[in-house]
This record gives C-alpha cells, structure tokens and sequence, in this order.
C-alpha cells in the first residue's frame, strides 16, 4: 500500500481547521482522551484550529476537577452532544445520533478542511456523514485493539465469536474512512491482517512537556503512608480486565517470597476494580497492595510515576501504552510485557526490562532491578533520555498536520 504522506507534497501552508469526533473525552478519563487533549494543545501551539463533537456527560461543568487537565478555552472548542447511558458500561455515554446532526447548519459555517474521528461508535458514522455533507476528507484513528476487549464487556458472547464479530467491523470501518492512523505499527500490521487497505500512517500520541516536569516522589510516599525504603512497584492507567492487572498481582503474590515487604500500588478506576479487590484479598496481598484511585495528571501524578521504585505493565492490548513512556519520562524503570503497541515502545535496557508473559519469569526481572539497585538506577536515566529523545507531543503533532495536508491537498487535486 502506497503511503500517502511521502509521495504528494503539500500545496498550500495556511492554518488547518480540522473537526474532531469522539464517543470519549474528559471528564470519561482514558487513553483516547488523553490522546485527542495532547494532539488539540499542540496543534493549537502551532497555529491551527481544532474543536471536537463529544457526549455531554450530565454532570456539572462537565466535572471541573477531574477534567482541569483538560481545560482548554473553557471548552468553547467542545460540542456537546446529549448522550444516553449504556447498560453494560456504566463509565461511558451513546450520543444522540440525531441531535449531533442538528448542528450541521452550524458545522457548515465553519468551512473544515477534515474530520478526524477517534472511536467507532456513534462517532464513526457521524463522521462519515458529516464528511459527505460538509464535502471534506475523514479519516480515523485506530486507539483499541477491540479483538482483545469486545469479549470483556459482551461476556454472554463466545470469546471467538466476539473476536471474530470485532475483526469484521474493524475492516469494515477502516475501509469506510479515507485514510486512518495508528498508534504504533504493530496494531497497523494487525489491520492490514484484517483486510485494511486504505491509505495509513502511525503516528503516537507523544508526551507533552508537563510529563517531564520535575516530581517529589519522597512527598506522594508520605501522603500516602508508603515507607520511603519500602521497594514500590506501579501500575498506572484504566483499571479495567483487558489490561491483565491480575497478571501483576499473581505475579507479586510469587514476588514476596523474595520480597516480602514489597508494595504493588494499583492507580486508576474501572469496571475491574471490585473483582481485583477480591483477588488480592484471595491471594493474600492484604499488606502487599494499595489502590489509591484517580489522580489528576496536572497535580499528582509526576510524582507518584517517581514514587515508584519500578513501573510494572502487562496488556496484551495495547495500541500504544502512553503510560509507559509517562513514567520513563520521569525516570522510573520499567518492566513490561512488550505486545502489540507496547512492542512499538520497549527496547531492552532502553529504560526497560522485556519480561516474558510469565508471571514467575516476570517476577524474577523486577527482583533483578530491586536487588541491583545501580542498574535501577542507569535505567532510570536511561528510561528519560529515551522519552525526551524520541516521544515528544511536538513531534508527533507535527507528522499529523503533514498528513492531514498531503489528503486535503490530494481532495483538491482530484477537484
């Protein structure tokens, strides 16, 4: 397949003004939110405009305090959609297809150059009507790896049955869209698997420069009752079952045997809370585990990513794993299974150790670094260097308005 960015050059260098659509954004706090709030701060620092379709989440101000990093414009750039609730997802919200329509007159002043949409519920085909109606290119980004996570939240559907049903709607949507992106190449190699032929760039999320801003790890520690020589593993993110979260608790079940005044701090909310609560109380880890919720990127969580001692991350599923460079970012280690998007990521002894989907074997690369605490150390600066070297917000934004450019600059061509 042709790559579209690298055989046509730009024609114009005007300010891009681009519509955004996702089923997701703050105050519903992922990845996929993340992402769009990095890729809008940036392209707006170099000049373009961005403004997004997202679901009205019912709650005041659209939740203030969870969503502060967030914050850009006081949402004047957001469109807000009336959302009706889903019952085997309680976190998330379905937009009013409907109602997302009656701001077409409206969409039509704004003369976009492309839609961009970022999740394939509503969003998706909103966008692909909208493209039609407003005459402009739309494209997608490809953020959840749905083969491995469809099966989760429809657990009455066979496992394959649901990989399966994901794959096809996969295809279907990706051919649907003029070109797509992808978080890393892997998850672009899984699509092109599918049967996905559609013009495509990866292109990372990146890290904004707050991620690199310095930390008090000493200070979360004491605000959270964690001894400062106590060794401390992390996990940060969605506390969700795709992203194997009880992997990390068997796997520090074996650890304490070794080590037994490890800590394993659990950070995040989501559907799968309850059940590992339940699991660390049958393992035994009463002692060994703290879950201490939702912290806000702009206040906290730098420091709890140098609180830990190592970062520890077993998803099989991710299109990327942002959280793994947010915590090299700040110079913590880390040991991680390297699949799909995080393989895009890990290099051994690039800030990482690459540990076998083994929880024994796992185990045995963090009692490594907890032993050698020199080479913890050198990979911890390893781990930032890397960070600020190759993953920058900046860079990645700007390989974004390049590709955005060459499918606007293609549309007026075939004019």
């Amino acid at each position: 397949m042709t790559n579209i960015s690298t055989t046509i050059k730009p024609l114009t260098v005007k300010p891009l003004k681009v519509l955004f659509i996702s089923d997701v954004y703050f105050p519903r706090i992922n990845g996929v939110s993340t992402s769009i709030n990095t890729f809008v701060k940036q392209k707006q620092s170099l000049g373009h405009v961005v403004h997004l379709i997202a679901p009205d989440y019912g709650v005041d101000k659209q939740d203030e305090v969870k969503s502060s990093e967030a914050n850009i414009d006081n949402e004047n750039w957001i469109k807000r959609i009336p959302a009706r609730s889903i019952y085997f997802d309680p976190e998330d919200k379905l937009m009013k297809f409907g109602a997302a329509m009656q701001l077409l007159p409206d969409l039509e002043k704004e003369q976009y150059d492309l839609i961009h949409v970022h999740t394939p519920f509503v969003a998706h085909y909103l966008g692909l009507k909208l493209a039609v109606a407003l005459n402009i290119p739309c494209i997608e980004t490809y953020h959840t790896f749905f083969e491995d996570y469809l099966h989760h939240y429809l657990p009455w559907m066979p496992k394959s049955l649901a990989r399966g049903m994901a794959r096809m709607i996969s295809k279907r949507q990706c051919n649907a869209v003029e070109a797509i992106i992808a978080p890393s190449q892997p998850m672009l190699n899984v699509l092109r698997g599918y049967g996905v032929r559609v013009a495509a760039e990866v292109i990372p999320t990146g890290l904004q420069e707050h991620s690199f801003n310095d930390a008090d790890g000493p200070a979360f520690r004491l605000k959270y009752d964690i001894a400062l020589d106590r060794p401390m593993l992390l996990y940060v993110g969605r506390v969700a079952f795709e992203k194997n979260i009880n992997f990390l608790l068997e796997m520090t079940k074996i650890l304490i045997e070794k080590r037994p005044d490890v800590l394993l701090v659990v950070t995040g909310e989501g559907p799968a809370e309850a059940s590992l609560h339940k699991l660390a109380i049958t393992l035994g880890l009463e002692n060994n585990i703290k879950f201490i919720g939702y912290l806000d990127r702009s206040t906290e969580l730098n420091a709890c990513y140098k609180s830990a001692d190592i970062f520890v991350f077993a998803s099989k599923s991710e299109t990327q794993g942002l959280v793994l460079l947010e915590a090299m970012a700040q110079g913590t280690p880390v040991v991680a299974i390297a699949e799909l998007g995080t393989a895009s990521i890990l290099i051994e002894d690039e800030g990482a150790l690459i540990a076998n989907d083994n929880t024994l074997e796992f185990s045995e690369r963090v009692h490594q670094l907890l032993m050698y605490p020199e080479q913890r150390f050198e990979l911890g600066l390893s781990a930032k260097a890397y960070a600020l070297e190759k993953w920058t917000a900046k860079r990645q934004a700007e390989r974004m308005v390049d590709f955005y450019r060459n499918l606007t600059d293609r549309k007026l061509l075939t004019e």
